[in-house]
């Protein structure tokens, strides 16, 4: 769905700014278009780790949202992609377009920029390609709400928006839902961006999604809890324990007063905002064996192992079982003197049960059918008549 010749339209070119986009918290300007960030530039700058930097400047629930009588739309882009040297190209990212909140078209692109990671070595070669287009045509000519939702997986560039119409930006008039997760929450394996669980429980909740998911990078970082206390937000959750364990990042006597740094964080700036606390999905291979985990890439394809030692649970390592335990616990407390502050024990989203019929692929992340299944059950336990984020205006 690439851009063909087509010299007949009369295109109209409308400059890609703010007002168009959600779900992103900040714009830099390059040398070919508007990159959106997920994390602001002084967060940035005090988590100079490359991981993090390639996940928060992948768009996870970003979306141009425009109206318009437009029957064509063409958006270029400049995509950055990664592959892994000696193993099968990873799939392409997805552009779903929504019509009136309903799902009507998913294209692709070509070109872009490709990141080759050799794991042998550990290091990484850039090769830099061309601008793609993404094209939806054949859209009802009438005035209606168009969004395009970036991919989930792919650092994307905005380039140029054409339309053979004029587009107008939309308010929001929904909540606004701000949640931080670790890669689950940004979509990893989902299909495409509105298959990631927290769009779908977005949409099901009738709220307006910020995505602060962060491929593993949701470690408690304060820069982390202080873009979540400026950032609007009608509701907020925060899921908290599958990346300290598979990092091995701390201790239980670290990771109590984290937590509570975090909240209290959080806290500063939304101090009666209903705060939900998930604690992790169901995953084996750390449910009681702390970490870190490491890929195992021996039989072709990429699969997840814990290598931490039982016995290391005695020392303070970290499994899911005792973060689960102590999130509760530190809820609880917590809720004597914040009436808005909730807990959600995640194996309600996805249990041992769950992973017999839909098992995680890799050992750590969930497919497109459990992505769904997660954002179901999220959206009836948090925004369902008596979930902390019922909206009862």
């Amino acid at each position: 769905m690439n851009n063909p010749d087509d010299s007949s339209t009369d295109w109209i070119t409308t400059p890609i700014t703010a007002d168009l986009l959600r779900g992103a918290l900040e714009l830099e300007r390059t040398e070919h278009g508007v990159l959106p960030h997920r994390l602001p530039a002084r967060a940035r700058a005090q988590g100079a780790d490359g991981q993090l930097a390639m996940a928060e400047s992948q768009p996870s629930g970003v979306r141009l949202v425009f109206r318009t009588r437009a029957t064509v739309v063409e958006l270029d882009t400049l995509r950055t992609s990664m592959a892994y040297v000696g193993f099968p190209a990873r799939p392409d990212g997805v552009y779903d377009l929504l019509v009136d909140s309903r799902l009507s078209g998913q294209a692709g692109t070509t070109g872009g920029n490709l990141m080759l990671v050799d794991m042998a070595t550990g290091s990484a070669e850039n090769r830099p390609g061309p601008v793609g287009t993404v094209r939806f045509a054949g859209l009802s000519d009438r005035v209606k709400d168009v969004e395009i939702w970036l991919p989930h997986n792919e650092i994307t560039q905005l380039v140029a928006l054409r339309t053979d119409a004029s587009v107008d930006a939309v308010p929001i008039t929904s909540r606004v839902w701000l949640h931080h997760g670790s890669s689950i929450s940004q979509g990893s394996n989902a299909a495409s961006p509105t298959g990631i669980w927290p769009a779908v429980a977005a949409s099901l909740g009738g709220v307006e999604l910020v995505n602060l998911g962060f491929g593993g990078s949701a470690l408690l970082d304060p820069f982390t809890a202080r873009t979540l206390r400026d950032t609007r937000a009608d509701v907020i959750s925060v899921k908290i324990g599958i990346n300290l364990v598979n990092t091995d990042l701390m201790r239980l006597r670290a990771f109590v007063p984290a937590v509570h740094g975090f909240l209290d964080t959080i806290r500063e700036g939304h101090p009666d905002t209903p705060l939900l606390v998930v604690s992790p999905i169901h995953c084996p291979i750390h449910e009681d064996t702390p970490g870190p985990s490491l890929p195992d890439f021996s039989n072709g394809t990429v699969q997840f192992r814990a290598t931490g030692d039982l016995a290391e649970r005695a020392a303070g390592k970290l499994t899911l079982n005792v973060i689960r335990e102590e999130l509760a616990r530190i809820v609880r407390q917590r809720t004597v003197d914040d009436p808005h502050l909730h807990y959600l024990d995640g194996q309600n989203l996805y249990s041992d049960k769950d992973f017999v019929e839909l098992p995680l692929p890799d050992e750590l992340h969930p497919d497109t059918a459990t992505h769904r299944r997660i954002g179901e059950r999220f959206a009836e336990l948090a925004f369902g008549a008596h979930g902390p984020f019922a909206n009862h205006g």
